[in-house]
């Protein structure tokens, strides 16, 4: 079955999750390094505010902190970390699927290119998609996903001896207790 967006669905763009755990917060997009700046100038361009965080991390030393970024994430633009910056959710313009409209689609970082599929041993589908929550499974229509998700996986690929992650101290105000900020090396 072809992948294709679920009539007026933007929930990608707009639920974010905790991960690894909650004790990590809700991450925000996967930004590259060289995609960093690009995103910050399309910010910019569009008359908004961003928050780009950490995301992943490496170094030499365990008693260090990361000397090198692997990874960035945009973060959402609620109190709880929901909702891409990007998302157009004040004018009453609708995407051809007629979701919320994405301000830069045709520049959206490499992660978003990649969606639903996810990162994982074989590589699946993200069964909080609408479309594939509705039908399990989609085997049209994602090599364009599939060679993003090659491109980034690359990036990622590192011999350093410790990889960091960054809590970013964002959820929903329940789970504030268990949140942690700041780099967590990866045990």
């Amino acid at each position: 079955m072809e992948f294709r967006c679920i009539q007026d669905c933007s929930q990608c763009c707009i639920e974010r999750e905790y991960y690894p755990t909650k004790k990590f917060g809700k991450i925000g997009v996967l930004i590259l390094p060289e995609e960093k700046e690009r995103i910050e100038q399309l910010a910019k361009i569009n008359g908004l505010e961003i928050t780009i965080l950490p995301r992943i991390g490496i170094s030499e030393k365990k008693d260090s902190s990361p000397t090198k970024i692997l990874a960035y994430q945009l973060m959402g633009i609620e109190q709880n970390g929901n909702t891409c910056p990007f998302l157009d959710t004040e004018t009453s313009s609708r995407s051809p699927h007629g979701g919320f409209p994405c301000k830069i689609y045709n520049n959206r970082p490499l992660a978003c290119m990649t969606y639903p599929l996810i990162e994982s041993e074989p590589i699946t589908l993200d069964q909080k998609c609408k479309f594939c929550k509705e039908h399990n499974s989609a085997d049209q229509n994602l090599n364009s996903e599939i060679e993003s998700l090659l491109k980034i996986k690359t990036k990622m690929t590192t011999d350093a001896p410790f990889i960091w992650r960054f809590a970013t101290g964002v959820g929903e105000e329940s789970d504030k207790n268990q949140i942690k900020t700041g780099w967590i090396l990866e045990e």
